[in-house]
């Protein structure tokens, strides 16, 4: 059960107003990352918070994906990427919705805007008829984990790495 937000906390599309906000949560979700294992995830090299302003800045255009922000007070203090996925025989999966990136900042975590977020990007996917929605998460990131658990999601893959 998802507790309520507090008042003063709205969710709602991203603009390019927010790209730079995006930038500087985006980053803070490559740095997490690569702490976890930095053999796997790319390292956060230069200005990450452009580059990921960038990235995030291209996929605002794109018709099949989306990017919602948690605004409290008038600050952006989360946000979610997601986007809709085809067939894929590799990944021996139908069409599906996938949610790429969901961050809070630290500082306002633990007040159910995650979920509102998820919820948010659910209901923009369900609405552009992807029948799942599918996610991963670091292998390390238990909280993450615990989270996307009570939204509902199950485990049904599991990634392996072997450096060479």
């Amino acid at each position: 059960m998802t507790q309520p937000l507090a008042a003063d906390v709205r969710i709602r599309p991203a603009t390019e107003a927010d790209v730079p906000a995006l930038g500087r949560l985006g980053a803070s979700l490559l740095r997490l990352h690569y702490a976890f294992d930095n053999q796997r995830f790319l390292p956060p090299r230069g200005n990450p918070e452009d580059g990921y302003a960038w990235f995030l800045g291209s996929q605002l255009k794109d018709a099949d994906a989306t990017v919602f922000v948690a605004e409290r007070s008038g600050v952006v203090v989360g946000y979610i990427y997601a986007g809709l996925e085809p067939l894929s025989w590799k990944e021996l999966r139908d069409e599906a919705g996938f949610i790429h990136d969901v961050v809070v900042d630290d500082a306002h975590r633990g007040g159910g805007i995650a979920s509102a977020l998820i919820e948010a990007a659910s209901l923009w996917l369900k609405a552009k008829g992807a029948p799942r929605v599918m996610l991963w998460t670091a292998e390390r990131n238990h909280a993450a984990q615990r989270l996307f658990e009570q939204a509902g999601f199950r485990r049904t893959m599991i990634e392996m790495t072997r450096e060479l």
